[in-house]
């Protein structure tokens, strides 16, 4: 592991390479996508490997590190974006939920590593609803934003640009580095995508990609949610009910510019007016429902794919690649139509997974596939200052990754994830919390009338379709509860929280 610098020692170090020249120290290029699904990056194998695959994304998985266990403590945008920047859980950092405020005067990684010397930028999806703190540049989408003819606040100053939003952030995360960035200084770079987060729309030159083939369905397309506890049946991300006609492209939520508009318009409309025409029954709109989401999603996930591309090539020509770790991840998974769904939220395996592709040169091996190791987006924050050297506060809750790219976990790295999430209500998704060591996984809906628990054997079955709380081997189940609780007193869970289960008759 590197080692941690004291005050002294950080201090130090930026006196003695003032007068040594430039810092050696390695570059951190963060890219960050939103709603970014495993089964959406061909690396990860899958069903869409082979029909949509992502060359560029497959790059960073072949010259350095694909992590299959990486999950997240709250599955939803701006939660786990308050995460990354403070390396703590959300009754923590204080953004639990979307709506939320990110208090910007909290300690956060890029402060830390501004004491000790780097760079700190941040362009594209901010949606933590405050102006960026401790970044000496920021480019940042207002709220979600649009996929076309953003407004990016740079700097305090709003500017607007003409295009498509995936392509902008692109262009202006190599202008920066280009242009703006101190050559001798070490820099971490956040470009933070928009894309593939809904409603999803196309670039213009991606209108046609997939069109002459039909997509293959999940298996639990049409979960009839039985096998389950109640809540799963109450959500509100379904393909058929809640697929609406902004997120089908039936109607366009992008302002386009007329140039724009007329073939976006000119590709969806005769396509529309067919469907509706064909007076489709509950399965058939189903299945037409699934086809337009899957293609316009993969249609964005490629735009996304072109953009890595770009910045690795940039990378390459410039000399900067042997000294730059690139980091790939997104804010949490997503459903590609598993259990009839959209979206993210619940404790299941897919939007609980988080992409995560690293390549150092020189220190990762390449091509290793990392399906052992229990990591979260709680641990990017202590790995940026691990990298840079910088001292790691005692009150950050997660661990540095850097031994684990070094092929060295550990011997007590985490065997066991606690996850919470609490926007109660959100398409239908109560609040809950759970744990999973990757083979077992406990859930508890403690605001369910019934203070419902699940538990899902991952190994014997896989899609989560049977709750086996009460049925499992009773050792397995007092283990997870145990961990439970061990996890929520680790993470200084409120009391008050603590009592509740205790009272709810939780053993």
């Amino acid at each position: 592991m590197v080692r941690a610098l004291s005050t002294f020692g950080i201090l130090s170090c930026a006196f003695l390479l003032c007068f040594a020249g430039k810092d050696e120290r390695p570059n951190i290029l963060f890219i960050f996508t939103d709603d970014h699904a495993t089964q959406a990056i061909s690396a990860y194998g899958g069903m869409l490997a082979d029909i949509a695959p992502t060359p560029n994304l497959d790059r960073l998985a072949g010259e350095g590190i694909l992590f299959r266990k990486c999950y997240v403590t709250n599955s939803i945008c701006g939660p786990a974006r308050a995460v990354i920047q403070t390396g703590k859980y959300s009754h923590l950092n204080g953004f639990r939920q979307n709506g939320d405020q990110f208090d910007g005067t909290q300690p956060t990684a890029p402060k830390y590593l501004q004491k000790s010397g780097y760079q700190t930028a941040v362009i594209g999806k901010w949606h933590l609803a405050s102006t960026p703190t401790g970044y000496d540049h920021f480019e940042v989408l207002k709220g979600q934003g649009s996929y076309y003819n953003p407004m990016l606040i740079t700097n305090g100053v709003n500017v607007d640009y003409v295009g498509y939003t995936t392509d902008i952030i692109t262009e202006r995360s190599l202008d920066w580095l280009q242009e703006e960035r101190d050559p001798d200084k070490p820099f971490l770079l956040m470009v933070q995508q928009k894309a593939p987060h809904g409603r999803w729309e196309p670039a213009i030159r991606h209108l046609e990609l997939f069109d002459d083939m039909e997509m293959p369905e999940p298996s639990t397309l049409f979960d009839d949610y039985s096998g389950r506890a109640r809540p799963i049946s109450q959500n509100r991300a379904r393909m058929l009910e809640e697929m609406n006609d902004h997120r089908l492209m039936i109607k366009y939520s992008s302002k386009h510019t007329p140039e724009q508009f007329k073939p976006f318009d000119d590709y969806f409309r005769p396509r529309n007016e067919a469907m509706l025409a064909a007076n489709l029954n509950d399965v058939e709109r189903t299945k037409w429902n699934y086809q337009r989401y899957i293609k316009n999603y993969l249609r964005c996930v490629k735009a996304v794919d072109e953009s890595i591309g770009q910045l690795l090539e940039y990378l390459d020509e410039s000399g900067l690649a042997d000294n730059t770790i690139v980091i790939y991840s997104s804010d949490q998974g997503f459903y590609l139509g598993e259990h009839g769904l959209f979206d993210k939220r619940w404790m299941y395996e897919e939007s609980l997974r988080s992409p995560l592709l690293v390549r150092w040169p020189g220190v990762a091996k390449a091509g290793t596939i990392n399906d052992t190791d229990i990591v979260s987006n709680l641990d990017f924050a202590q790995t940026f200052l691990d990298l840079a050297g910088a001292e790691i506060p005692g009150d950050m809750q997660g661990r540095s990754l850097v031994p684990i790219f070094k092929n060295e976990t550990p011997q007590d790295w985490r065997e066991y994830h606690y996850y919470h999430y609490y926007e109660h209500g959100g398409h239908g998704v109560p609040l809950h919390f759970g744990v999973t060591n990757g083979r077992f996984k406990l859930i508890r809906y403690p605001v369910d009338e019934n203070n419902t628990w699940e538990l899902f054997d991952l190994k014997n079955d896989p899609m989560e379709m049977e709750n086996i709380y009460g049925q499992a081997n009773p050792e397995i189940q007092q283990n997870l509860l145990a961990q439970l609780n061990r996890l929520r007193t680790a993470y200084d869970l409120p009391k008050d929280e603590l009592e509740g289960m205790k009272q709810s008759g939780q053993r």
